[in-house]
């Protein structure tokens, strides 16, 4: 009997830790290494990294994860929230839009993101961020946006809730309607308002990260949000992320979904990334 509950509890741990794993929000940590090994040892095959420009640089040797590399801004006093680390070596809040095309072009970059306009204090449909959006719609790179609310001790003093709802990004969808968006953290909590333009603008994607790590959201309130995104017909356009936090509780929180077909748990822990992410 003793082997039977073993083997049912591994077949268990298996099923959920075996799964393929697209994470689409991960920053960068001291340990990259160690970083890299906790992603693998949770069935994450690529990921796609935004942080300072100097830390990412150092994740660019061969890795047994695929990485897509971001362009963090606008930074705040021209640091990454959360830290003192600077965004860019000179120290600046926006980085020079010539430089950033010329970084595309040698393939430095696959995507615009995090882009941080809510700890900057504006609308991610400020005219600020049109050039890197045109950028992003020229060369077909995505562009995450940071939504919702924000972790205690960011350092970042024009930081607004009111600058953190989806309902924002409707003007740059209007002026780019060619641009691939995916709003960050499901736009928690203006679920509504995530829901209203992604069932309009059919470029929008979604991730679930910081909504799927229980130590941060109540499994409970995942798991409302989760089926209110499924209920909504979105199931094509969400995204696992994990947003450095535990990735296989986030895991677990997708797995244990009992309202999901494992077609759909395919979808949103790897699939509707590939396609998003198709060059």
């Amino acid at each position: 009997m003793k082997k039977i509950i073993l083997f049912l509890f591994l077949l268990g741990v298996f099923n959920v830790y075996s799964q393929k794993v697209f994470d689409t929000h991960i920053h960068g940590e001291k340990d990259p290494s160690a970083q890299m090994l906790q992603l693998e040892n949770s069935g994450v095959y690529k990921a796609a990294i935004s942080t300072s420009w100097d830390l990412q640089n150092t994740y660019r040797k061969k890795n047994s994860i695929e990485l897509l590399y971001g362009l963090m801004l606008p930074c705040p006093n021209g640091k990454v929230p959360y830290g003192d680390r600077f965004c860019f070596s000179d120290g600046k809040e926006w980085p020079d839009i010539k430089w950033v095309e010329e970084q595309i072009k040698i393939g430095k970059i696959d995507f615009i993101g995090e882009i941080l306009n809510q700890y900057y204090g504006i609308s991610p449909s400020d005219k600020l961020l049109y050039p890197y959006y045109e950028l992003a719609e020229k060369y077909n790179l995505p562009v995450g946006i940071h939504s919702g609310l924000a972790g205690p001790n960011h350092g970042c003093p024009n930081f607004r809730v009111s600058m953190g709802s989806p309902i924002l990004m409707e003007d740059l969808l209007l002026k780019f309607p060619k641009l691939k968006v995916w709003i960050m953290h499901a736009g928690s909590p203006f679920l509504e308002d995530t829901i209203g333009i992604m069932s309009v603008y059919q470029n929008v994607y979604t991730d679930i990260s910081v909504i799927s790590n229980p130590y941060i959201v109540s499994y409970d309130d995942f798991r409302a949000t989760m089926k209110r995104l499924i209920d909504a017909g979105l199931e094509n356009r969400l995204m696992f992320g994990s947003d450095n936090g535990d990735i296989k509780k986030a895991i677990e929180s997708v797995d244990k979904l009992d309202f999901l077909s494992l077609e759909q748990k395919e979808k949103i822990l790897h699939k509707n990334a590939e396609h998003f992410f198709k060059k």
